[in-house]
């Protein structure tokens, strides 16, 4: 792994004793010795510390939050100007075609905006803003800056302790607190489906901070394969798996994402790449559908297996994108795309594994209620 990248949180992993592994270019850790069932475990019943240091981190700045709004709607479908200081949304690129080039979060931070973009798009994503953006914007890379995550229900009592500020945070808010002397900008917000904070912290201060949260009793480090997991109980879409450049944000079931401000017929609709595919696909709607899978019996059905309506013979009518074994639900999990006349819940379908086709119900998704604080 000699050409792969590390985080500033990476001698801490190996003093933990993780087990690292690749991914995005990184060296990053896939489990501790409390082992992923436990970690996942531990994190919906308590909290669990995630490095996340590989994702890009970037603030754009420009005359006016006006400008520099109106400037990332040009490459996004989302609200960004209506978006109040401190407040925090998701969103996407997309791209002419109506494909989703990258999925991220963006705040606004004063006349600012600060955006997180994934480790695996991070190249792609930065040479689309420099590419997109007007010259009156300016584009840093924070590369000086560590990123952790805190998820599970314990996350509010434990960043509270430290500053009594995020008590008063609801989902999707963003604020500047001081944890154990650390200067750090705080969402509350993640990718687990439970309520937690994403932490941005100078890099060379993310040690220290991160050895005081796993000193509090209800706090554990965290690995990539109970992430995955986490997320795909909570219905979450993975980059590269459930969404790409081929797949549209309605399909995906992401429309929500878009604000009605930039729908069609609203005040600043469209100016964003893909927009007529995208309205087209509003009105007429998807020709395949994201949906919640579960598999019969104990056995996961994992990327790339084939979906059919029946038992025995017809066409592939589908496939699954994510799958795995939910933890919290003690069971196999999945998520995948079907054609729109078998997305309904409670559709029978087969997955094809090894050869041989196995029971699977399209089911509503999350497999796990939403934890967030609202």
């Amino acid at each position: 792994m000699a050409d792969l990248k590390r985080t500033p949180l990476f001698e801490l992993h190996a003093e933990l004793s993780a087990k690292m592994v690749p991914f995005a270019g990184y060296e990053m850790p896939v489990q501790y010795p409390m082992g992923v069932m436990k970690e996942h475990l531990h994190t919906r019943g308590h909290a669990g510390l995630f490095d996340v240091s590989h994702m890009g981190q970037v603030l754009l700045s420009g005359p006016s939050w006006e400008a520099v709004a109106l400037a990332f709607e040009a490459l996004v479908p989302m609200d960004v100007f209506g978006l109040a200081d401190g407040r925090q949304r998701y969103g996407f690129f997309t791209n002419e075609a109506g494909g989703i080039e990258d999925d991220l979060m963006f705040a606004r931070r004063g006349d600012s905006l600060f955006v997180v973009i994934n480790a695996g798009c991070k190249d792609a994503d930065l040479a689309l803003m420099r590419a997109g953006l007007p010259d009156d914007i300016t584009l840093s890379e924070l590369s000086d800056r560590a990123l952790i995550a805190l998820q599970g229900p314990a996350a509010g009592s434990v960043i509270t302790s430290l500053d009594e500020r995020a008590e008063a945070m609801r989902f999707m808010d963003t604020c500047e607190l001081s944890l154990c002397g650390h200067a750090v900008w705080a969402s509350r917000s993640g990718y687990t489906g439970e309520d937690g904070f994403e932490i941005s912290v100078q890099a060379d201060e993310a040690v220290s901070l991160a050895r005081r949260l796993i000193n509090d009793a209800e706090v554990a480090p965290i690995g990539l394969g109970a992430r995955d997991s986490l997320r795909l109980e909570a219905g979450l879409c993975l980059y590269g798996n459930d969404i790409d450049a081929a797949t549209g944000p309605v399909g995906a079931g992401l429309s929500w994402a878009i604000q009605k401000v930039r729908r069609q017929g609203g005040a600043r609709a469209g100016g964003f790449p893909g927009s007529e595919a995208i309205f087209d696909e509003m009105a007429g709607g998807p020709a395949t559908k994201r949906v919640g899978l579960r598999p019969e019996g104990r056995a996961p059905m994992r990327q790339g297996v084939a979906l059919f309506a029946t038992a025995e013979g017809g066409a592939q009518i589908g496939s699954v994108t994510s799958g795995g074994f939910g933890p919290s639900v003690q069971g196999p999990i999945a998520m995948g795309y079907v054609d729109t006349d078998f997305a309904n819940i409670g559709t029978a379908l087969w997955g094809e594994v090894r050869g041989k086709r196995m029971g699977v119900e399209v089911v509503d998704l999350p497999f796990v209620p939403a934890g967030f604080k609202r």
